[in-house]
C-alpha cells in the first residue's frame, strides 16, 4: 500500500474519532464549487434532530378513537402509579388532540400532554407526522419477517447498531452516512465547505461523507481555541502555532500537523463570521419548566438549535448554500418510569422546536423557515404492552418533520392498528415499518436539491421501494 493512501485513510479515521470542536474539518473543495456557488441564490438546511435511546411513540402520537383507546388502556393501563397509559383528551392533562388533514377511516389522533409547542406548530401547517418509520431493505410483510423471507435490516433492536443503521444504512461501525452523503453531491452548491456538516452534539456518522468531514462545535456554541497561538515561546524564539504544527517524519506526524493547522484556521474563521447569541444576535431561549419539578432550567437542547441558527445566519460570511446540522437529546431508553421520564423528555423537545421556529421567523432580521426543515429519528420504536412501568425496545415508529417547506397539518402513512397480532404487530406490539428511513430521507433529500440518481447514490436500499416522495414537503 503506498504512503499516499495509507496516510488518506488515517486522516479518515483520525477525523471521524475527533470530538472536539477544534479537530474536525471537511476538506476545502473550493476550488471545484467557486463557480455553482457564485449563481447559487437559495440556502436550504436540513437539521437532524435524534431522540437517543429509542422513543416511544405510542405515547407520542396516539390514535384516540374509542376502539384504539380501549385497546391502548387494555395494554397499557396497569391501574395503579406503575401504569404508563396516558390520561383522555379531555381529562386533566389530558392527550392533546389534532385534526390532520387527510382522515383515516373514522379515526383520531392526539400528542402527548407536553407536546403544546408542537401541536401549535401543526396546527399552523408548519409540522406534520410521519406514521411508522424504520429500516428497511426491502418492503416486508409480517410473514416473510417471520418467516425471515426476505433480507432484513442488520442486529435489530440493538441500540448502537440501530442508532448506525437510521444515519448511514449500515450497523455499528459504518463510517458514511446520508448526511454526509447528501453534503458530498451537493458540494459544489458552497464556496467553501468546511461548514457544510456541524454537529452540536459530538461525533456523528450521519454526518461523514466520502468527502465531507463533519465539524464539530460545543453545543453553546463556544469555540475551543489555544491561548498566545501567535505569542513566542522558549524565551521569544519560536511562535507557538509553528510548534504545534511541526511536522514530523511519517505519515502520522504529517497527518496530525495537516489536521491541527487546517483546525486553527477554521475556528479563526468561524470565530469572525458566527453571529453572536444574544443581544444583537441570535436570542437565548427561554426558560424550561421540567414538568416533573415545576423547576425552571435550560433546556440543552434549545441551546443546540440556538448555536443551529447562529451557523445558518452566519451562512453568507461562510459561502454556505447547502447545509446538514445533528443535535441530540438523549435518556429515551425508557425501561421504566416512563411516563415521567418521557414526558420530560417531550416536554424538552417542545420547547426546543417551538423556540426555533421562532427564531427562524426573523433570524437576524430575515425569515428562514421554509429554508429550513428540522426531522426527528431515533434508535426504534418501542413496544406496545407494558412491562410494568415501562416498555422495551421496538422498530418501526412515528416521527415530526418541521419547517415552513413542510406540507403540514397532515400524518403522512396510515396508522397502525392498536393492538396485537395484526398486519405490523412483530412482537408485543413492535412495529413492522410501513416506511423505510431511505425513503423518509429520500423526500428530504429531493427538496434539499438532489436529483433523482443522486438520491439513489445517497440511499442504496430506496432502489428496492417504488415509492421514493412521501409527499411531506412541499416542492
Amino acid at each position: 500500500m503506498n504512503d499516499q493512501i495509507t496516510r488518506r485513510r488515517f486522516l479518515g479515521g483520525l477525523l471521524a474519532a475527533a470530538g472536539s470542536s477544534a479537530a474536525p474539518f471537511a476538506l476545502n473543495l473550493a476550488a471545484v464549487g467557486n463557480a455553482a456557488a457564485a449563481t447559487a441564490t437559495d440556502y436550504k438546511a436540513l437539521v437532524c434532530l435524534f431522540m437517543t435511546g429509542g422513543n416511544d411513540h405510542y405515547n407520542t402520537l396516539l390514535a384516540t378513537d374509542p376502539e384504539s383507546w380501549r385497546e391502548y388502556l387494555r395494554l397499557r393501563d396497569t391501574g395503579d402509579a406503575r401504569s404508563i397509559a396516558l390520561p383522555a383528551v379531555g381529562a386533566a392533562k389530558g392527550v392533546l388532540p389534532i385534526t390532520p388533514k387527510t382522515s383515516q377511516a373514522g379515526r383520531s389522533f392526539a400528542l402527548h400532554p407536553q407536546l403544546t409547542g408542537l401541536k401549535a406548530l401543526f396546527d399552523a401547517g408548519r409540522a406534520a407526522a410521519v406514521a411508522n418509520v424504520g429500516p428497511l431493505i426491502v418492503p416486508t410483510t409480517r410473514a416473510q419477517y417471520l418467516g425471515r423471507a426476505v433480507p432484513l435490516p442488520p442486529k435489530l433492536f440493538s441500540h448502537n447498531d440501530q442508532q448506525a443503521v437510521w444515519q448511514a444504512s449500515r450497523p455499528e461501525g459504518a463510517r458514511v452516512g446520508w448526511g454526509g452523503r447528501m453534503a458530498d453531491m451537493l458540494r459544489s452548491s458552497n464556496g467553501n465547505s468546511s461548514f457544510a456538516c456541524v454537529s452540536t452534539t459530538g461525533n456523528a456518522v450521519y454526518l461523514n461523507g466520502q468527502y465531507m468531514r463533519q465539524y464539530q462545535i460545543a453545543a453553546d456554541g463556544e469555540l475551543a481555541s489555544i491561548d498566545g497561538l501567535n505569542g513566542n515561546v522558549y524565551a521569544g524564539t519560536a511562535p507557538l502555532r509553528a510548534i504545534v504544527t511541526g511536522r514530523t517524519a511519517g505519515v502520522i506526524g504529517s497527518a496530525y500537523a495537516d489536521i491541527v493547522d487546517r483546525a486553527i484556521d477554521l475556528e479563526a474563521t468561524l470565530s469572525s463570521a458566527l453571529v453572536p447569541g444574544g443581544a444583537g444576535g441570535v436570542p437565548a431561549p427561554p426558560p424550561f419548566i421540567v414538568p416533573s419539578t415545576g423547576s425552571s432550567s435550560v433546556n440543552p437542547l434549545a441551546l443546540q438549535l440556538q448555536t443551529v441558527a447562529r451557523m445558518i445566519a452566519s451562512r453568507n460570511k461562510l459561502g454556505m448554500k447547502r447545509q446538514v446540522f445533528f443535535v441530540n437529546l438523549g435518556s429515551f431508553d425508557t425501561h421504566d418510569n416512563q411516563k415521567v421520564r418521557q414526558a420530560d423528555l417531550l416536554a424538552r423537545l417542545s420547547h426546543a422546536l417551538s423556540y426555533f421556529d421562532s427564531v427562524l421567523g426573523s433570524l437576524v432580521g430575515t425569515d428562514m423557515r421554509k429554508q429550513v426543515t428540522t426531522f426527528t429519528a431515533s434508535d426504534f420504536g418501542r413496544a406496545l404492552t407494558s412491562n410494568g412501568d415501562g416498555t422495551d425496545h421496538g422498530w418501526g415508529s412515528h416521527h415530526f418533520v418541521v419547517g415552513g417547506a413542510v406540507a403540514g397539518r397532515n400524518i403522512y402513512g396510515t396508522m397502525p392498528e392498536i393492538g396485537l397480532g395484526h398486519a405490523h404487530d412483530v412482537s408485543q406490539g413492535s412495529l413492522l415499518p410501513n416506511y423505510s428511513v431511505e425513503q423518509y430521507g429520500a423526500t428530504l433529500a429531493k427538496w434539499f436539491g438532489l436529483s433523482a440518481s443522486q438520491t439513489l447514490e445517497a440511499f442504496p436500499n430506496l432502489v428496492n421501494f417504488t415509492q421514493r416522495d412521501l409527499g411531506f414537503m412541499i416542492a
